[in-house]
């Protein structure tokens, strides 16, 4: 784990976690262990753009593209933030490309960065047809995913890289050093 490179101040005033990460850093799962370490809520940022929008993130990208999903998003964001405290908020991997949403996120709580290598993050996420970027080729899509936004995570509190450990251990890293 590693402390952020940016400095971006720690809010002690909201009790939120909030994972971000690349797709298949185990967000989902790390913050179902987390929710039920901490008796937090567990909110997955996704599940809520598609019960407002009413739609698959797939026809929402299929529909009316990548600038209206993440527009979805950001509102969503938003509204989770300022719905209340002690949540596990598990981003969508894009979720910090929008500076508006890096500064609600270190606005809203303690952020944490999780990492993998591609050839970890490519076993987890092969086959699934619900990622609507990884569309053609998956692995040469996520070596470029990762690429274009190998800088776009260093704004959060902290960093864990996922790689080589299993979800309960990332969960006891985040856990150390939020209760630092």
């Amino acid at each position: 784990m590693t402390g952020n490179k940016r400095g971006a101040a720690l809010n002690q005033t909201k009790e939120n976690i909030i994972l971000i990460g690349m797709m298949g850093t185990g967000k989902s799962t790390v913050g179902e262990i987390l929710a039920a370490q901490l008796g937090y809520a567990l909110v997955d940022l996704d599940a809520v753009v598609v019960a407002t929008a009413g739609m698959t993130i797939p026809e929402m990208f299929e529909l009316h593209g990548e600038v209206y999903f993440r527009e979805a998003e950001t509102a969503a964001l938003r509204s989770v933030l300022t719905s209340g405290d002690r949540q596990i908020i598990a981003t969508g991997g894009g979720a910090v490309l929008k500076p508006l949403n890096c500064e609600l996120m270190v606005d809203g709580g303690y952020v944490v960065a999780l990492t993998a290598e591609a050839e970890a993050i490519i076993d987890r996420v092969k086959g699934d047809s619900n990622r609507p970027l990884l569309a053609g080729n998956a692995e040469e899509r996520i070596r470029a995913i990762l690429e274009e936004r190998k800088h776009a995570y260093e704004f959060a509190h902290c960093t864990v890289n996922t790689s080589s450990l299993n979800a309960e251990e990332v969960a006891q890293q985040i856990l150390t050093h939020y209760r630092v």
